[in-house]
């Protein structure tokens, strides 16, 4: 079962081929809202698209101490955040019902807002649910993991909320929303 449905995500990833971001009128990406302090910004709501880059032409590879993230092509980030989130799933469990639930950590290299480049790392949980080998629906939860920020992201924490957008098989992408404070 484990294989049908990672090569039923396969197929859907690979049929998606799309990824300039700009292309998907759709989702119009949002912007940071958000308090500037003289030391700090505070609480910062972000949301925006992502999809996958299975060419590697935005996504060349995790930074150095993350080689092995690479479970899944990068996800090229829109919107508040500019860049890529790279995976490396630890475990994942599925049911004969067709949920499949997975749990790993991530990194991400880019920017938010266009500031500073910077790397943070989350762990994340996906749940979605399948049916005859085709996604019905996901989302995962990323919380940032505390003292991961480098660069623009120093001292950054929150959490990022992303949802499987299916309505196409043949053409997934998703979207994002969270907050993050930089200190």
């Amino acid at each position: 079962m484990r294989n049908l449905l990672l090569a039923a995500l396969t197929f859907t990833l690979a049929a998606c081929g799309q990824t300039d971001l700009a292309a998907r009128s759709r989702t119009p990406a949002l912007t940071a809202q958000g308090v500037r302090t003289s030391s700090s910004m505070n609480n910062l709501q972000i949301s925006g698209t992502a999809v996958y880059d299975l060419s590697a032409s935005t996504c060349s590879g995790p930074p150095g101490g993350y080689e092995d993230f690479v479970s899944y092509p990068g996800l090229v980030l829109s919107g508040s955040l500019q860049g890529c989130l790279y995976t490396k799933v630890d475990t994942h469990k599925e049911t004969p019902s067709g949920v499949y639930l997975e749990e790993g950590r991530e990194v991400f290299v880019g920017s938010l807002n266009g500031g500073p480049i910077g790397v943070f790392a989350t762990t994340y949980t996906f749940e979605s649910k399948f049916s005859m080998g085709t996604e019905v629906r996901g989302r995962c939860q990323h919380p940032l993991v505390a003292g991961s920020g480098t660069g623009g992201f120093a001292g950054a924490t929150g959490r990022l909320d992303l949802k499987d957008i299916v309505a196409d098989p043949s053409d997934i992408y998703y979207i994002y929303r969270g907050h993050i404070s930089l200190r």
